[in-house]
């Protein structure tokens, strides 16, 4: 979960004492500072503001499902605490007009929209006894409502399909569960954690940080066109995963449902259990996050029920505090590659930046993708199934808070962002030599941490 920087408490599974009330002090001063005896774990059964993911890390650790964040990352949500539970709800909302080759108006993927892309999600834990972490997720999206006609348009995205026909130039719209979870997390001792994750829908341990959820993507309203090859099992309809942590390792295997979830946006797919994945994860330092996955997907595309993926991924995170409040700098290098949709392995490579200096947020994404001539539905036009092109796209954006520091409510941005895209010389003469795409929007999103009044349920007031 997207801003402040929880340290890894001294040891969190014996009793506690409560930490006392606490204001005045802002993100800039507490990053240098050490909290080695810090208590952030809470009592046994009582309130916890640890990791979803274990006792004995930082709750700024929490990525999407059970990956991992660096832990300076900043986190923007509403937390409070009711009896033992401690409650977190975020999420973003898009209100955009988004033009697709904008300067080709008879190329391929022209088009025009006006869309919403949107997710929320409310996580809800507690401490279990002496050593055990109860966690509950869920995740919502509107995307169906706002995304018709099976999802925004967006030039050279592959992946799902909407009334019988494969979605090209188009981001599917994301199910209205799109999460719906529990965890449990025993602590042996606070070197080494075993958890088990169930998701109906949930997310297996493939690749890093879903998008949406990253917060070095958080300002983009776009899905990355390398989401098929890094992330796209963020939803998968029945999903079990054991973990083990050792300090800053983490390794993980899960068994979950390949196929994607169908057009149908509303309901809950067929759980199958016939997928299998594993990822080793490495937090280095506090500004690093590390994860190498590999993925045998049974069956993942409806129109392809025959073909079966092997995705293999990797990535490099990095968060790190530029001295006040509000002010941070957050970056993904993310590599994923596919094999067995076509003759070839197909690659593809995202390197993005998120730059908040305040109000201002400056944000760039570059992505290298291989997608093949079956993928763009290209084989009736002469090009063998075996074609594979390359496509570079460079995404360049600003957005700017209205909302006030202080607001508790969700904060508002207004912003606008530019594409263009070099494609494979073959697709030139249908999508042009250098297609561009442009948006302007408003967002919406959960404001950015705060804690203090700790004495009482709500966490509100000391601006982190």
């Amino acid at each position: 979960m997207p801003g402040m920087n929880m340290p890894v408490p001294a040891d969190t599974t014996r009793p506690k004492k409560p930490m006392p009330p606490t204001s005045g002090m802002d993100h800039g001063s507490m990053s240098g500072m050490n909290h080695a005896g810090m208590d952030m774990g809470g009592a046994d059964d009582g309130p916890t503001m640890s990791a979803a993911t274990s006792r004995n890390l930082p709750m700024s650790r929490n990525g999407s499902a059970t990956s991992w964040q660096p832990d300076a990352t900043p986190m923007y949500m509403w937390m409070t605490h009711k009896g033992p539970w401690m409650v977190m709800a975020h999420g973003q909302a898009y209100g955009r007009y988004t033009s697709q080759n904008f300067n080709h108006s008879s190329g391929r993927g022209h088009a025009n929209a006006v869309d919403g892309p949107n997710w929320g999600m409310a996580m809800a834990q507690r401490n279990v006894g002496a050593h055990g972490l109860l966690n509950l997720t869920l995740m919502m999206s509107l995307d169906a409502l706002t995304e018709t006609r099976g999802g925004y348009p967006l030039l050279f995205q592959t992946g799902e399909s909407y009334k019988g026909q494969p979605l090209i130039d188009k981001q599917h719209p994301h199910d209205l569960f799109s999460g719906l979870s529990v965890g449990y997390v025993h602590a042996v001792n606070q070197d080494v954690d075993v958890s088990l994750y169930l998701g109906y829908p949930g997310e297996p341990a493939v690749g890093p940080v879903a998008f949406m959820h990253r917060i070095s993507a958080m300002p983009n309203p776009d899905a990355p066109l390398s989401h098929h090859w890094t992330d796209a099992t963020h939803i998968t309809f029945g999903v079990a995963t054991l973990g083990v942590r050792y300090k800053q390792f983490k390794l993980e295997g899960s068994n979950f449902t390949g196929r994607e979830p169908d057009q149908y946006r509303y309901d809950f797919d067929k759980p199958r259990a016939d997928s299998w994945a594993a990822r080793l994860n490495w937090n280095p330092s506090r500004e690093l996050a590390l994860q190498v996955s590999r993925a045998f997907i049974k069956s993942p595309e409806d129109l392809h029920p025959d073909e079966n993926v092997t995705r293999t991924t990797a990535s490099i995170l990095h968060s790190h505090s530029l001295g006040a409040n509000r002010h941070y700098i957050a970056s993904a290098l993310v590599w994923g590659m596919n094999e067995g949709h076509g003759a070839h392995p197909e690659h593809a490579v995202l390197a993005e930046t998120n730059l908040t200096l305040g109000r201002p947020t400056f944000y760039g994404r570059y992505e290298f993708v291989q997608k093949d001539s079956e993928e763009l539905a290209l084989i009736t036009t002469g090009f063998g199934e075996a074609a594979v092109f390359n496509i570079h796209t460079l995404t360049l954006g600003a957005s700017y808070r209205l909302t006030r520091d202080d607001f508790r409510g969700p904060e508002m941005h207004i912003g606008g962002q530019v594409t263009g895209y070099v494609p494979a010389a073959a697709l030139r003469p249908l999508y042009g030599d250098v297609p561009l795409s442009a948006s302007v929007y408003v967002r919406l999103n959960a404001p950015w941490m705060s804690m203090g009044k700790m004495g009482g349920s709500k966490m509100g007031g000391m601006k982190m």
